[in-house]
């Protein structure tokens, strides 16, 4: 939940942590696709590789994780909401 927060306050001051953040941030700014979504969906890809080589266990906190980051931030990111940046 604390990252998802952290993450909240990178994009509305449209910076990133690199990588999958950026790529959300970009299909939401070119495409109007909600970052939150974006990234949600690009996390249930990675954990659904990992399904493979890792036990599952460690996968479901993985999964528990993941819900609660990408929750924060497909509820409280929206284009054209608060930005600290003018």
């Amino acid at each position: 939940f604390a990252m998802g927060l952290g993450l909240l306050m990178l994009f509305r001051h449209r910076a990133s942590l690199g990588g999958v953040n950026i790529l959300a941030l970009y299909l939401q700014e070119r495409f109007e696709l909600r970052a939150g979504k974006v990234q949600m969906g690009i996390d249930v890809l990675i954990v659904l590789a990992a399904v493979a080589i890792v036990p599952l266990d460690k996968v479901a906190l993985s999964i528990l994780g993941a819900l609660a980051l990408n929750m924060v931030l497909a509820i409280n990111h929206r284009a054209g909401r608060y930005m600290g940046v003018s």
